[in-house]
């Protein structure tokens, strides 16, 4: 079968979706000559894939100089908290790697509020960008890790919360929804990435991953949609009759 959009990488399970997630990661990036931006997913799916590339073959075919980490989503909290994804992505990877720390863009949140913390962000993307509003000849990220909730959601675009509307930033804060508050790209901002990766593992994600698959518009997921492709890396547990 061929899904309704995106193109399915079938993996056998959570360690080999890690292996060809790493993988895909370190080719794309080093037949790149220029910059690579990645936007990381948080959650515990992407976290194996993570400390791959802290080891070889990943750690030596990274051009790490060449590599900016941004995140896709984060929860607003100090990095030092058990919930929060860069801290998660820190400790996976990011502290065992030569990456430039200039590289590496988590997200404010001492002595600021939500909305400033969006806003803040939202402007260090721009810096990166190099302007003020999207190009449609020249993708914001080349890379966006995405992950899929058993209730459709990805990053932090919740279902039936206002950030779905939200059209005209790159960045917005998430009040409500979830126990943390949290900040998040936004549609525009996902979908002005070259390529987006969904990471999709075990039963629990089944259902919502047959629907979405299957051409299902009612979840936040589903509008998801990049500059050149979208992939769904998923195990068979989480794929069921797509394996």
């Amino acid at each position: 079968m061929t899904p309704a959009f995106g193109t399915l990488r079938l993996c056998e399970d959570a360690a080999d979706l890690a292996q060809k997630g790493a993988a895909f990661l370190c080719e794309h990036a080093a037949g790149r000559s220029e910059r690579t931006i990645v936007a990381l997913s948080g959650g515990n799916t992407p976290k194996p894939l993570y400390e791959l590339l802290a080891q070889e073959p990943a750690k030596s075919a990274m051009p790490w100089d060449r590599v900016h980490w941004i995140l896709g989503d984060e929860r607003f909290v100090p990095p030092s908290d058990p919930a929060s994804n860069y801290g998660m992505a820190r400790a996976a990877f990011l502290s065992h790697v030569p990456v430039p720390p200039e590289n590496v863009h988590p997200l404010r949140t001492d002595g600021i509020t939500l909305d400033e913390a969006a806003q803040d962000y939202e402007a260090m993307l721009k810096s990166l960008y190099g302007a003020d509003t999207l190009k449609p000849d020249r993708p914001l990220l080349n890379i966006t890790l995405l992950g899929l909730g058993d209730d459709g959601h990805t990053a932090s675009l919740l279902p039936h919360e206002p950030v779905l509307q939200v059209h005209d930033r790159w960045v917005a804060p998430v009040p409500k929804g979830r126990t943390e508050e949290r900040v998040t790209l936004t549609y525009p901002a996902i979908n002005a990435s070259e390529i987006v990766a969904f990471l999709v593992s075990g039963e629990g994600k089944r259902e919502v991953l047959d629907k979405i698959l299957s051409g299902n518009h009612s979840f936040p997921a589903s509008h998801i949609t990049a500059r050149g492709e979208v992939l769904w890396f998923a195990d068979r547990a989480a794929a069921g009759r797509w394996a």
